[in-house]
């Protein structure tokens, strides 16, 4: 799954991948077991990777929504240790979650080692990931206007 985290005014939060320096994204993560809902997998995922929770601090449940889009694309090659042998294509549920401009960040070390806001589009330019920048893109579509 990927989480689009984003203001009411469309600036997008990216972070610096700790291990691949320069390839900025979304949110992104798998389910801890199939039968987890795709909800709570986004839910803790966001808290593992920016320290936002769901539900708390100005982020209720209802900020967060899923888009009903679905990405299949190639797992790129550096990364494809992490999943079982044979493997090489993900299949990514879209998210958006819409927090407070200024919502604090606390980054996962060991994930990122850094982070920004940008105005959607420059967002989608900065991705590395090709179906990262196609979500941001649907942002707008998504996200009814403040």
């Amino acid at each position: 799954m990927a989480v689009v985290i984003h203001t009411p005014f469309l600036d997008v939060l990216l972070m610096e991948r700790a291990d691949a320096p320069g390839f900025w994204q979304s949110v992104t993560g798998s389910k801890d077991a199939l039968d987890e809902p795709l909800a709570e997998t986004c839910a803790r995922e966001v808290w593992e990777e920016t320290g936002i929770r769901i539900g708390e601090g100005g982020v209720p449940a209802a900020a967060l929504r899923d888009w009903q889009l679905v990405n299949v694309y190639e797992i790129y090659p550096r990364w494809r240790h992490r999943y079982a042998p044979g493997v090489t294509h993900n299949t990514e549920h879209v998210f958006g979650l819409t927090v407070p401009a200024g919502t604090a960040v606390q980054l996962s070390a060991r994930e990122h080692t850094s982070y920004i806001w940008l105005p959607w589009r420059e967002a989608a330019d900065k991705c590395f990931s090709p179906s990262n920048a196609e979500a941001i893109l649907h942002l707008p579509r998504y996200t009814p206007a403040p």
